[in-house]
């Protein structure tokens, strides 16, 4: 884990807007905004292929130098990077202008680093990541590309880091996450055969459950009575207004 170094961006003001921004993208340039930091949102676009090598190295938490024309630099974050959903190209994206000055909030990941224990190659254990990111509280030039954990220190099932266990300058960085919350654990393999039994229980428990409903189901009297209804109850004023109203009600859940 360490500091990242700042990344340069050219931009272009753009000034083509709405539909016609899809002639921007079929020659390889991506629109996007620059917002944030008491700015008005401005309207830029930057070479897909040279973002794509940015996004590489900076993703969400490294510090970016964007440069708009000719004007100065200005630090930005990658904020949100939309695709085509049907091609993949790049589609949209978003920067947030910072205060180097101002402590900012992202998610930072969480990688696993190190050898596998013993017990997971044999294929008893499984390790499992049950926090793939933390959001961090920081000043932009403090901000880390992310927390390694060495899962080479799980040796027994039932084994786990927690969030207190990250390592990480306490100092310039706040995690806003509980600091007993598990990020990682070794935990028993489930195998083919435990599966199988596993399956075999829960159709067990569910043919119990149906068989348990049929025998507390109430029969159903036919004959004059069960159509009629009791001997001495009044109908209902107005029953067919009833329906009426029942009709009414479904017309205004399906506005």
């Amino acid at each position: 884990m360490a500091c990242m170094d700042r990344i340069a961006l050219k931009a272009q003001e753009r000034e083509v807007l709405g539909k016609k921004v899809k002639l921007l993208r079929r020659d390889g340039i991506v629109p996007g905004h620059v917002y944030g930091n008491k700015l008005e949102t401005e309207h830029v676009s930057v070479k897909g292929v040279d973002f794509l090598k940015v996004l590489k190295e900076a993703g969400e938490t490294g510090l970016v130098d964007l440069r708009i024309g000719e004007e100065k630099v200005r630090p930005v974050l990658i904020r949100g990077v939309q695709l085509d959903p049907r091609t993949g190209d790049l589609f949209h994206i978003d920067f947030y202008q910072v205060n180097l000055k101002e402590k900012v909030t992202v998610p930072v990941p969480i990688v696993l680093i190190g050898d596998e224990p013993e017990s997971v190659k044999m294929g008893d254990t499984v390790v499992l990541q049950t926090l793939n990111e933390v959001q961090v509280e920081a000043l932009p030039t403090d901000l880390v590309e992310n927390f390694e954990v060495n899962i080479e220190v799980l040796k027994n099932i039932g084994d786990t880091i927690l969030v207190s266990q990250l390592n990480y300058d306490r100092e310039k960085l706040n995690v806003l996450a509980e600091s007993e919350e598990v990020v990682v654990k070794l935990d028993t393999a489930v195998t083919e055969e435990m599966k199988a039994l596993l399956e075999e229980q829960e159709a067990e428990a569910e043919a119990a459950l149906e068989a348990e409903g049929e025998v507390g189901e109430t029969p159903v009297v036919e004959g004059e009575e069960g159509a009629e209804g009791v001997e001495g109850q009044v109908p209902a004023e107005g029953g067919e207004g009833e329906v009426a109203v029942s009709g009414e009600g479904e017309e205004k859940s399906q506005e």
